[in-house]
């Protein structure tokens, strides 16, 4: 209803075009994108932070990481390709004596 209104259609385009001129304003300052470099390296230092701290209290308390479970999952997948190679190779044989 408020699309198809004008007044507040010519609103949101004219809202759109300063939105537009400002990141563009923002995207050319290199004190702006410095900045936000900045704090995305911060952050991502601040979560591999926190990521290691998470797996050592993990750790402490003997509780697998989802690093730990998704090794064990990979063991399990090649045990599992193993056992069935066995088996291949089981079969097989039992075909031969016969």
């Amino acid at each position: 209803m408020l699309k198809e209104n004008p007044v507040f259609k010519k609103m949101f385009e004219l809202g759109e075009e300063q939105v537009g001129k400002l990141a563009q304003q923002l995207l050319s300052n290199d004190k702006f994108v410095n900045a936000m470099q900045s704090i995305v390296g911060n952050t991502l230092k601040a979560k591999g932070l926190m990521d290691k701290n998470i797996r050592m209290a993990l750790s402490a308390m003997n509780l697998p990481s989802v690093g730990d479970v998704e090794n064990l999952k990979k063991k399990l997948d090649e045990l599992e390709e193993t056992i069935q190679r066995l088996e291949d190779c089981v079969a097989k044989l039992s075909r031969s004596d016969k």
